[in-house]
């Protein structure tokens, strides 16, 4: 069992090669940032869970995530939509960390009356995942608090431009280490997430367990569950619970599974545990525009005690 990038590196080493496009750049060029008169519908959370679903934009639309609703009741199977995935990258010339989005992940936030709006509209929360891109620089390698909340400040500009719903870490693929980094602390990741709390108290932190991050969630009294409001599995076809003390079961997902590779009976049997065991998250990665109503139908019929419906 993998981790989803371990099939997809390839894609993220073509990124690495993209000129930088800095969240100051992408600022300048939106045509329209978010204004007040956006649907701010709240998501009900359906009895049986959370479903969040990670969209591969560099490939894949998010419209995608909108299909799928339950055959009784009519709600939306995915609660939370995650755009994956801008970067943490590194400047060398003013070296710091800085927030790169990718010409695909640019297009989804440029264009939000078409790419996120649809979705929130629905009761959908959109996040935007960050992943590290061999560059040194990622969550757990902040040697001062300044310099945490300097990247936390470019997360919170993002969101609040863009009118998403919140930030979702995955600390992977950051090569601690390269352009002369130091290695993971034990205070930059809980620093990171404090300041990001403090800049946006009412948006979702979301930790997707893996990586360096994951064993570093508690520093000077304070842990990353005081932070996040949810963190789930990250290895696929698997039944783990992510150990960030401080978070429910309600806001906790131990199954994980690629909707592309995980057996129909691997992703009913994860399911069983999780609604059996109490849990309230349910985690799936890489949908593509392919009709998986047969699939979503056999897990929400645990889950939601209902079939899935699609709309193309």
């Amino acid at each position: 069992m993998t981790s989803r990038f371990h099939a997809v590196q390839h894609v993220m080493l073509a990124i690495t090669a993209v000129a930088a496009i800095s969240f100051a750049s992408c600022r300048k060029d939106a045509a329209t940032p978010a204004t007040s008169s956006t649907p701010k519908t709240e998501t009900v959370t359906k009895a049986g869970g959370k479903s969040v679903v990670y969209v591969e934009v560099n490939s894949n639309s998010m419209l995608n995530a909108g299909k799928y609703t339950l055959t009784t009741g009519g709600q939306q199977l995915f609660d939370i939509a995650i755009i994956f995935a801008a970067n943490i990258n590194y400047n060398t010339t003013t070296s710091k960390a800085y927030l790169y989005n990718n010409p695909q992940v640019t297009s989804v936030l440029v264009n939000r009356a078409t790419q996120i709006v649809p979705l929130q509209n629905k009761g959908m929360k959109v996040l935007l995942s960050i992943l590290g891109n061999h560059q040194g620089a990622g969550f757990c390698n902040f040697t001062t608090r300044a310099k945490a909340h300097d990247f936390a400040q470019q997360l919170a500009d993002t969101v609040a431009y863009y009118s998403l719903d919140g930030i979702d870490f995955d600390d992977e693929y950051a090569d601690y280490g390269n352009n002369g980094l130091p290695q993971p602390n034990d205070s930059s990741f809980v620093f990171l997430l404090e300041e990001l709390r403090t800049l946006m108290p009412a948006k979702i932190i979301s930790f997707y367990y893996y990586g360096p991050a994951a064993s570093r969630l508690s520093y000077g009294g304070k842990k990353a569950g005081d932070f996040v409001n949810y963190s789930w599995n990250a290895i696929y076809g698997s039944y783990s619970v992510p150990n960030v003390a401080g978070l429910t079961k309600a806001n906790l997902g131990p199954a994980a599974v690629n909707i592309m590779s995980t057996s129909q009976s691997t992703c009913v049997n994860l399911a069983t545990q999780t609604k059996n065991n109490g849990y309230g998250i349910y985690l799936w990665y890489n949908l593509t525009s392919t009709n998986k109503a047969t699939l979503f139908s056999a897990v929400s019929n645990v889950l939601y005690s209902s079939a899935v419906t699609y709309t193309p």
